[in-house]
């Protein structure tokens, strides 16, 4: 497994993606919170918090992980490199977390400089309204979780395909339902009397949910499980092609 998560992390490293993936993700923070007007500009906001980042956070990793793993496997079947891949000594499950891995670790890379927003804040902050470390922290561990979601989502869809421009499309509209979709459709009038159970099942009631600075299991679990559901039908769709 190890060798094909440096060969993940070598590939978007060779070329120009893991600099562009690092640099959109910081350029557009930065310039949504710290320069342009507006809802998610910090300095206008008054107070001395992330949730402008943590909001919008996730709508921009929504499309740049479906950009970062639709190559995982469409591209090998494109060049017909799969077949080579499969021959490895190397189990399915090896292949799929050594290509699972490397997309968390790019994406990781890319969230690690946004602490100093988190020190910025912090040394902007008046003394009797510092800001809430436990929020930010929680918020943190919930994005590591939603990284990991959205990158199994996006694994997946890679094999769906070799044409990559399809992949990254049904990923980021698969990435849409489980961020928002049930929680737009717990909105509905006809769904109202289960409106809490339907919004459960998405991300974001649970981003929000660890977003709060107390780290429930049952949020823990729901991410756990959504990464682990696509891995397993990551390893069956290759199974499919292998057989």
């Amino acid at each position: 497994m190890k060798s094909i998560l440096f060969r993940e992390i070598k590939s978007f490293f060779g070329s120009p993606i893991g600099y562009l993936v690092i640099a959109i993700f910081l350029l557009l923070n930065g310039l949504f919170l710290w320069v342009f007007e507006g809802e998610f500009n910090i300095l206008n906001s008054g107070f001395a918090d992330m949730t402008p980042f943590f909001t919008l956070a996730p709508w921009i990793l929504l499309f740049l992980i479906p950009a970062v793993t639709m190559r995982s496997f469409s591209d090998e079947k494109k060049q017909g490199t799969i077949e080579l891949l499969m021959t490895k000594p190397l189990s399915l499950w090896q292949i799929v977390n050594g290509k699972f891995l490397g997309a968390v670790v790019l994406i990781v890379m890319a969230i690690l400089p946004t602490l100093i927003y988190v020190y910025t804040i912090s040394d902007l902050s008046m003394k009797d309204s510092p800001i809430d470390l436990g929020n930010t922290l929680g918020s943190y561990f919930g994005l590591l979780f939603l990284i990991a979601s959205y990158a199994s989502i996006g694994i997946f869809t890679s094999t769906l395909s070799e044409n990559q421009i399809v992949a990254f499309i049904v990923s980021v509209f698969l990435c849409f339902l489980f961020y928002y979709g049930f929680e737009g459709l717990s909105s509905l009038d006809f769904l109202k009397d289960g409106r809490d159970y339907v919004s459960r099942i998405g991300m974001e009631y649970h981003f929000k949910s660890m977003g709060r600075g107390v780290i429930d299991t049952r949020d823990v679990l729901y991410f756990v499980s959504v990464s682990f559901f696509f891995l397993t039908l990551t390893v069956q769709q290759l199974k499919a092609l292998k057989s």
